[in-house]
């Protein structure tokens, strides 16, 4: 979510890819339903390995899960490192609605901190 927001909100100052410690291959379908409500297309995304980017040349990498920041606690690659904090909206339980309200409230957790968070850094 954290990629599709940067470069849907940022694109003109930011490039941003995501990737993971542990990719599954896809993009969590509620991603989609819940990106497809702020009008960014996820359907062309998969999800990738951070060691994919390790010879990247990366201005910064923001970690937005508990499980990068423990098993990446040293990013090895270029870029600074800051890492903020969001539930896995993955692990919600309950009904689909509960769990579509779930990624509702990381989604907007993560486009009001990641994206004032870059913008600070234009």
């Amino acid at each position: 979510m954290a990629e599709g927001l940067t470069n849907y909100f940022l694109g003109d100052e930011w490039e941003a890819v995501s990737a993971g410690t542990e990719p599954v291959g896809y993009v969590h379908p509620l991603v989609g339903v819940v990106m497809t409500e702020l009008g960014i297309d996820m359907s062309g995304h998969v999800s990738k390995t951070a060691v994919q980017f390790r010879h990247t040349p990366l201005d910064l990498v923001i970690t937005v899960c508990d499980d990068a920041a423990e098993n990446c606690p040293v990013w090895l690659g270029p870029g600074k490192r800051h890492h903020i904090s969001f539930p896995d909206p993955a692990k919600a339980t309950g009904s689909d609605e509960e769990k579509t309200a779930v990624f509702r409230q990381v989604r907007d957790a993560i486009q009001k901190q990641v994206l004032a968070y870059l913008n600070l850094r234009c």
